[in-house]
C-alpha cells in the first residue's frame, strides 16, 4: 500500500515566459501536516493549483492515494484556495448549506462541521458579524462538509490577529490528531512550523528542500556560549578544537557553536572549557528554527 497521500513528480508550471514553477517533486505522507512554504510569489499557491486540478501543469504528473487524479480522489479532499464566497447578510449555518449544496454534499453533516470548528453558539449570528478568526474557521468547516481524509489549505492564517493565529493553528493541530492528513501554503515560517511534521521549501518556484522536519533542521541546534569580552578570541579558539564541532560563528557578544552531528553535552562543553582556562557566564542550547533555515537556504541576511 502506497503510504503518501500526494506525490508529484516534476511538476512544471509557466504563464506565457514565466515559470512558476520549475520541475518540483516530493511526496506528502498519509497524517502528515505538509507545509508548502516560501514568501509571496515563490509559487505555492500555483503548485496547490494545480494538485487540485484548478491550473493545467506545463510539465510533470501527480497522483493521489497512488493513483491518478480523478473525480473519486477530488471526493476525499477538502479544499480551501481562496476565500469561499460566503454571503454577509446570511448566517454561518446557512452560508454552510448554500456550500453544502454547491459542492454537492449532504447538510446533515453541518451540525458537525460547527463544532469542530467551535462555531455552534453563532451558527445563527450573520457573517457580517464575524471576526476574520471566526470566518476563516467557517472558511474551514466549509471544507470540512463530507469528513474528507485530506485537507488543503491555501494561506489558512493569513491576515489573522494573534487570536486568530492561535485559533486556527490549535484546529489545524486538533484535525492532524484526528487523523487528516493537511496541505498547507503558507508564507508565515515561524507560524507554521508550530504545526507543520513535514516541509516544502520553495523560491521562485525551485524547490529548495523537502522532508521531515525534524530530518530539514537535522544537526541545526547550537548552544551559544559567553565568557568576558577580552577572552571571547580565545574562547572561539578553544572551540575549534572541541570533538565534533563543525563551524565556530560570532554572534552578538556571544559565539555560536554548531556540530557535525549531535549537539554535545552542556555540561561536557562547560568542563571542557573550563579544563582550558574558560569561565563561562552564558551557556544555553538554541533551536534552529524553518524562518532561520530558510533565511539560510536564500541567501538572504
Amino acid at each position: 500500500m502506497n503510504s503518501s497521500v500526494l506525490s508529484i513528480q516534476s511538476l512544471t508550471k509557466f504563464y506565457g515566459k514565466i515559470r512558476a514553477l520549475n520541475e518540483v517533486s516530493f511526496e506528502v505522507p498519509a497524517g502528515s501536516v505538509f507545509g508548502v512554504l516560501g514568501p509571496n510569489g515563490s509559487g505555492k499557491t500555483t503548485l496547490l493549483g494545480l494538485v487540485m486540478d484548478v491550473l493545467q501543469a506545463s510539465g510533470g504528473t501527480y497522483s493521489w492515494f497512488g493513483e491518478p487524479p480523478s473525480e473519486k480522489h477530488r471526493k476525499k479532499i477538502g479544499c480551501l484556495l481562496e476565500t469561499p464566497n460566503f454571503y454577509h447578510y446570511l448566517s454561518g449555518e446557512r452560508n454552510l448549506r448554500i456550500n453544502a449544496a454547491i459542492k454537492g454534499r449532504g447538510t446533515e453533516d453541518i451540525d458537525r462541521v460547527l463544532e469542530i470548528v467551535k462555531l455552534s453558539d453563532r451558527r445563527h449570528s450573520l457573517f457580517s458579524t464575524y471576526s476574520l478568526g471566526m470566518k476563516q474557521r467557517l472558511a474551514i468547516a466549509s471544507c470540512l462538509l463530507g469528513d474528507p481524509s485530506v485537507l488543503v489549505l491555501d494561506e489558512p492564517t493569513n491576515g489573522l490577529d494573534p487570536i486568530g493565529l492561535a485559533e486556527t493553528r490549535e484546529l489545524i493541530l486538533q484535525l492532524a490528531r484526528e487523523g487528516k492528513t493537511i496541505l498547507l501554503a503558507s508564507h508565515l515560517l515561524a507560524e507554521v512550523e508550530k504545526v507543520c511534521t513535514h516541509v516544502a521549501i520553495l523560491q521562485k518556484g525551485q524547490l529548495l528542500m523537502a522532508g521531515d522536519v525534524n530530518l530539514v533542521l537535522k544537526n541545526e541546534d547550537y548552544i551559544e556560549l559567553g565568557v568576558d569580552a577580552d577572552k571571547l578570541a580565545a574562547l572561539r579558539s578553544a572551540l575549534a578544537g572541541l570533538p565534533g564541532v563543525r563551524e565556530v560563528r560570532d554572534y552578538d557578544q556571544h559565539v555560536q557553536v554548531y556540530f557535525e552531528n549531535s549537539v554535545a553535552d552542556l555540561s561536557e562543553v562547560n568542563r571542557y572549557c573550563f579544563d582550558k582556562g574558560m569561565v563561562l557566564n552564558h551557556l544555553q542550547l538554541r533551536k534552529r528554527s524553518l524562518e532561520s533555515k530558510f533565511m539560510e537556504l536564500t541567501k538572504v541576511k
